[in-house]
């Protein structure tokens, strides 16, 4: 046994009881403070019925539970049945399958009763299973074995207790790492044909974590497994450092830590901050330097831990504060080493986890502008707000990343971490939490050996930025792209912010496909947020589309509510985009393809007014619109399409190449008959108003609940340069 120890980890056990004589019935696994897994046949059991009865339990059935912890700790409860999946005998076999009950408790499960995390079976894994009524000497230990379809053998050894009678519905927990891989379902009786007696001394089957998540799924229970914890194999996996690394840090440790006391207090420090525990006695006053190493190497935050005890001793300068400048420096390219010790990780945790519930738009604006160079978790990405719940991800996610911002010569580059908190600090409402924040990075960048000159630029940076009052937002640029043939119906998104000054400035929007009204409601939310930003509400939205998506009805799309986010009873509240925001659409890519479109659609703006072109009968084809926009109107900057739609598309064409900036059109409209459906929309009216009023039809209609024969407005609006960013193209460095 090595100077470091884990202290043993309580182990809680959960049980059914009988309803006539108070026994356990069987065991249970927790799944969460509210939900209780075991077995179909122990509910079963519990309330007197056969025991492989398939019939859901009827009625209102309240089940007596009870908890066993730790130093006899007991507690007792009801549950009801949540989730029913019947046991389900094999033709011919003896063992049987599904058998899973989902129980709902009445009051939350004890604190000291922690739910179970889960990781899949493979054969191999040592198990160990308890009885139900959670006697310390009732454990079984057996070992995960063939896999037959939906469940696994297990076979036991011939000392010790025998999985049996009590312990079905138990949780199997892997003796190396005390995670749990299914659930205890029975024993395989001596004698039962086609196995003899002596086949079957230790022999019992389960359910693995594989199945009980296919079948809870399957039974609808995907927001109880929602809050299941889940750990993959690769994850639990410990090879330990290599001897190489262990090797080389052992000079590096030696020269600061040669001396035994010295090395003993720190490593004490080092062992109450990772929760582990050190030797009492006098037996070993100090670990030596080859396991001291290993523990750094293995144990996330241990070097950094342990460099937070050994920073004010070294001082500033000297050589030992060179060494300890190579051990950070060895730890940087160790993959299990993270920036942060225990303290400075809880210390940030909880800073930024009050900043994101009080200014959640704060993080993901600042990560924006502090981490422009890279590429940022999706959580900082995918939406403007930074959720509570994501906020220790992007902490541990922002730990790895580097910045390559240098600041003066010879001087380590300030981490990605410490420069959002850096940004975050600047902009932050609370000066108290600015003043904390900067305290933070400071001693952070003391123990790093980072050079206050370069915090200093940082900081300055950060302060600039915050400092910078951004010009009005007036609109919210989308641009859409088809998911594709086979999803014709999803769209990539991405989005910016348009400011008056003509900036722009990028909102996080999630990478995979969307439904129109997740991005209707992406879209209001975005302006809601810039206008709880700055004060200032975007009126605009424009949409950028391909050729082919000139036909996206993105106007009627559902914009939400606030109510309708939180109580979903009232999404009636909500709005189409078209009623909420004057919605108009741009090609670029079609403009952008004729080289004397944009220089034509400038000059139309300058000279056009408010003259426009209405495409009847006697202009409805290519080449009538085509004279008709050389000459007589080479001046016009509006059309007005009717008509049927098998030429539209062809003529919105030529409109744009021709550089006419606003055409409108009736999306629905089968004929030129049904021209008259716009004249309530006042096509050919002042051009500037033309947004405003199509907004207000458009509210119109929809409050009005008009008919099928109500038009469908659709408008282009390409006004001014739309410098948004491309694809990047990547060559061969020459």
């Amino acid at each position: 046994m090595g100077w470091f120890s884990r202290p043993a980890a309580p182990v809680s056990h959960a049980a059914l009881l009988r309803e006539g004589d108070r026994k356990a019935a069987g065991a249970a696994a927790l799944l969460s403070p509210n939900h209780l897994l075991t077995c179909a046949h122990v509910v079963n059991d519990a309330v007197g019925r056969d025991l492989l009865c398939a019939e859901r339990p009827t009625g209102e059935t309240l089940l007596r539970i009870a908890f066993h912890g730790s130093g006899r700790t007991s507690q007792h409860g009801w549950a009801r049945l949540s989730v029913w999946v019947a046991p389900e005998p094999r033709s011919g076999d003896v063992v049987w399958d599904g058998d899973l009950a989902v129980l709902e408790l009445e009051e939350t499960a004890p604190e000291w009763a922690t739910p179970v995390v889960w990781r899949d079976m493979t054969e191999g894994l040592e198990l160990r299973a308890w009885h139900g009524g959670g006697l310390g000497i009732t454990y079984a230990d057996t070992v995960a074995g063939f896999r037959d379809g939906p469940g696994c053998y297990l076979d036991g050894s011939l000392t010790g207790a025998a999985i049996g009678p009590g312990y079905s519905g138990g949780p199997l927990r892997v003796k190396s790492d005390r995670t749990v891989a299914g659930l205890a379902i029975a024993q395989v009786m001596p004698g039962q044909d086609p196995l003899r007696a002596q086949e079957t001394v230790r022999r019992s089957w389960a359910v693995p974590w594989q199945t009980v998540r296919e079948r809870l799924t399957r039974a609808g229970a995907d927001d109880i497994l929602a809050g299941c914890e889940v750990v993959a194999p690769d994850h639990l996996a410990c090879t330990g450092p290599a001897e190489d690394s262990v090797r080389q840090m052992v000079p590096l440790l030696r020269a600061l830590l040669d001396d035994t006391a010295r090395r003993a207090d720190h490593c004490r420090h080092l062992a109450a901050g990772l929760g582990l525990e050190a030797p009492s006695g006098g037996e070993q006053p100090a670990p030596t330097l080859d396991e001291l190493a290993t523990l750094l190497l293995t144990e996330e935050r241990a070097l950094a831990t342990l460099t937070e005890s050994l920073t004010p001793v070294v001082g500033g300068h000297g050589g030992d504060r060179t060494t300890l400048n190579g051990l950070l420096a060895f730890g940087r390219v160790e993959p299990a080493v993270r920036l942060l010790s225990v303290t400075e990780h809880e210390q940030l945790h909880t800073a930024l986890l009050k900043v994101a519930v009080d200014e959640p738009e704060l993080i993901p604006r600042a990560a924006q502008e502090a981490l422009r160079l890279l590429e940022l978790p999706e959580a900082l990405t995918c939406s403007p707000r930074l959720a509570e719940k994501d906020v220790d991800a992007v902490v541990r996610a922002l730990e790895e990343y580097p910045d390559g911002r240098g600041a003066t010569t010879g001087s380590l580059p300030v981490p990605a971490l410490l420069r959002l908190a850096e940004f975050v600090a600047a902009a932050v409402a609370d000066p108290d939490r600015r003043w904390w924040l900067h305290a933070w990075c400071e001693r952070v960048t003391g123990r790093l050996g980072i050079s206050t000159a370069a915090l200093a630029e940082r900081r300055a940076d950060a302060e600039a930025w915050a400092a910078r009052v951004p010009a009005p937002v007036t609109q919210v640029i989308v641009r859409l792209h088809r998911a594709g043939a086979a999803d014709p119906d999803r769209f990539l998104c991405e989005m910016w912010l348009g400011h008056k000054d003509g900036g722009r400035t990028a909102v996080g929007t999630p990478e995979g496909p969307m439904e129109p009204g997740e991005i209707g409601r992406l879209i209001r939310q975005t302006a809601d947020g810039s206008e709880a930003a700055s004060g200032h509400a975007p009126t605009r939205v424009d949409v950028v589309v391909k050729a082919d998506g000139l036909d996206i009805p993105v106007d009627q799309w559902d914009a939400g509510s606030v109510l309708g986010d939180l109580f979903p009873d009232l999404a009636e509240l909500s709005t189409p985009l078209g009623g909420r925001y004057q919605v108009a659409l741009r090609c670029p890519d079609m403009t952008g393809s004729v080289p004397t479109a944009a220089s034509e659609m400038r000059r139309r703006w300058a000279v056009g007014g408010d003259r426009a072109l209405v495409v009847d009968e006697s202009s409805h084809d290519i080449m009538s619109l085509h004279k008709l926009l050389d000459e007589p109107h080479r001046d016009t900057a509006r059309v007005v399409l009717h008509g049927p739609p098998e030429r539209r598309q062809q003529l919105l064409h030529v409109c744009l190449a021709m550089g006419v900036p606003v055409v409108l059109w009736d999306r629905d409209a089968g004929s030129h008959e049904d021209a008259l459906r716009m004249d309530a929309l006042d096509p050919t009216g002042p051009l500037d108003k033309l947004p405003r009023r199509l907004q207000e039809f458009r509210m119109s209609q929809y409050t009005a609940s008009a008919s099928d024969r109500a038009a469908r407005p659709a408008l282009i609006w390409e006004e001014g340069e739309l410098a948004l960013p491309g694809p990047l193209r990547l060559a061969d460095p020459q």
